[in-house]
């Protein structure tokens, strides 16, 4: 998949599987607590008990945070003892990933915040995507 495709290049008819992709990837970095908790496993790798104390989430919280970020393939974990010591899966491209969206959250400016459809508005229920039939 090309993402960044020049517009002015041939469309791929094939892309939708791939945009559903990066969505689902984008979905991911979602949440705020996953994002701080993937910005502290930058930093190497912590077991759940430490996350909790560095970032002051419940233990149910992180946990279900890495859940779904290992179920996503941007964490893995290895046991060390009787818990288990959680690291970022692909370091580099992540780090890349968060300063492209630093990058473009300082063009943007509070255009995202301010977003009726994503923006901290929508997060609170009032988004026209959080209207359901």
């Amino acid at each position: 998949m090309a993402m960044t495709q020049a517009l002015s290049d041939p469309v791929d008819t094939d892309e939708g599987p791939a945009l559903e992709a990066a969505a689902c990837l984008f979905r991911g970095f979602g949440d705020p607590s996953r994002l701080r908790i993937l910005r502290h496993l930058a930093l190497g790798e912590h077991r759940v008990v430490d996350l909790t104390e560095h970032l002051g989430l419940a233990q149910s919280t992180v946990s279900q945070h890495l859940a779904c970020l290992r179920d996503c393939g941007l964490v893995t974990s290895r046991p060390h003892g009787r818990a288990s010591v959680h690291r970022l899966t692909h370091p580099e491209a992540l780090l890349d990933v968060l300063s492209a969206a630093e990058r473009l959250l300082g063009l943007t400016g509070d255009a995202v915040t301010l977003c009726p459809t994503s923006g901290t508005g929508a997060a609170a229920g009032t988004g026209p995507d959080r209207l359901t039939a």
